[in-house]
């Protein structure tokens, strides 16, 4: 949560994808350092240009432009427990478009983990998800999912976010689960690069994620990738 509040100053205009890589490692690393955690590392990240859901962590040239739309997504290991998290940001000056996007899809992220309580089925979140994401007019990515996770990134039960209500593996106290929506401006639809790492969206649209990893717990969900600021980032 930290390093992510950190990149809202660092990422300007003019920067490039492999400058945020950068900055994320070397604040991980001299974080683990300070807290003598020498098992604190980041294990996963990747970067996106969200108009069109490009992956750009494989092209580090790539420069960050005024009115950018991007999303940053990492795992971070400690002591062999993993967390997933993903924040989008834009790069100076943003629209009402990208505003609206952004608003929308973090709802549909916090209505998620709402319904993520002791008893409740997989279903219950992809339905409260996709119902206000597409009342918006907003399409929800069906091709990438949420998961469980724990001492490995993707574990399961995979959770979708889109679905029916009462459908679906039902949820346990101990769990530990990512939400993480990617909503869209138009179609839902994607397409992949043969190189099995660039996506698009199918009609060239906005897209926009925001992901928390939370356990399930008998007194509701808790979000482990938050400092207590819900709704503010």
């Amino acid at each position: 949560a930290d390093v992510h509040k950190q990149l809202r100053t660092f990422i300007k205009p003019g920067i490039t994808s492999w400058d945020i890589e950068v900055f994320v490692r070397n604040y991980i690393e001299a974080m683990a350092e300070s807290l003598h955690r020498s098992a604190l590392k980041i294990i996963n990240m990747r970067l996106a240009a969200a108009s069109t859901m490009r992956f750009v962590s494989s092209v580090p040239e790539k420069s960050i432009k005024n009115g950018d739309l991007i999303k940053v997504d990492m795992c971070i290991d400690l002591k062999g427990g993993i967390s997933d998290s993903c924040w989008s940001y834009v790069v100076g000056e943003s629209t009402p478009e990208i505003d609206r996007l952004m608003e929308v899809t973090k709802k549909t992220m916090y209505l998620g983990i709402e319904q993520a309580q002791v008893g409740n089925r997989i279903g219950d979140i992809g339905h409260a998800i996709q119902t206000y994401a597409e009342g918006e007019g907003y399409g929800v990515v069906r091709d990438f999912v949420g998961h469980g996770i724990g001492p490995t990134i993707h574990e399961a039960p995979m959770i979708p976010h889109y679905g029916e209500a009462g459908k679906g593996l039902r949820l346990k106290e101990g769990m530990v689960i990512t939400i993480e929506p990617m909503i869209n401006t138009g179609t839902w639809k994607m397409k992949m690069d043969p190189n099995g790492w660039t996506a698009y969206t199918l009609d060239g649209g906005l897209s926009c994620q925001y992901e928390h990893s939370l356990a399930i717990t008998k007194d509701g969900p808790r979000i482990l990738t938050s400092q207590g600021e819900e709704g503010t980032y």
